[in-house]
């Protein structure tokens, strides 16, 4: 979870996403749900979006950015395109789940949900995915110089993020406030 999420931990990236591999499927809801009770005072929530032959794609975000971001005119204009109804958080996460399970590929506007600029999630979806600009976390099609500056301090609370578990430092003592 470090290694995949900090950013997202640190506050400074709205969501992440990461695979879980499982043998018992109730054990691994009971560890979501242990997740929850531990992060939630700390502005963040875990949930699995899609489940496959004993793996979990789980969604660690920070509820309070996503509803600023999806609340984004540019965002909502690119949901509402994409038959979000609302750009409500629980019903827009509830609209991504389903997209996410009837489709073989991920769903576009999922960088929406990252936290990735709309400018660069629209340019993902009107380019398919070719002509961008610079690529780290997700394609740029916009800013590549604030792009390059953001993937450096992912990458940065990464690396830092990773050596102080190493150190022996809990996921909770690592998750910021927010």
């Amino acid at each position: 979870m470090v290694r995949l999420c900090a950013p997202t931990l640190a506050g400074m990236k709205t969501g992440s996403l990461y695979n879980y591999s499982y043998s018992n499927r109730e054990a691994m809801m009971k560890s979501v749900r242990g997740w929850n009770r531990r992060l939630r005072q700390k502005g963040v929530c875990l949930i699995p979006l899609r489940f496959s032959a004993g793996t979990a794609l789980l969604y660690l975000f920070r509820p309070a950015l996503l509803r600023g971001d999806l609340q984004c005119e540019r965002a909502s204009c690119i949901l509402r395109e994409l038959g979000y109804g609302s750009a409500e958080c629980g019903r827009c996460l509830s609209r991504l789940i389903e997209r996410i399970r009837d489709m073989e590929s991920f769903p576009h506007e999922i960088g929406l949900f990252l936290g990735y600029p709309p400018e660069d999630v629209e340019g993902f979806i009107q380019n398919r995915a070719a002509g961008f600009k610079t690529v780290g976390y997700w394609k740029v099609y916009g800013d590549a110089g604030k792009a390059e500056r953001t993937f450096r301090k992912y990458r940065k609370c990464t690396d830092l993020y990773c050596r102080r578990l190493r150190n022996g430092e809990s996921v909770e003592r690592l998750t910021v406030n927010r």
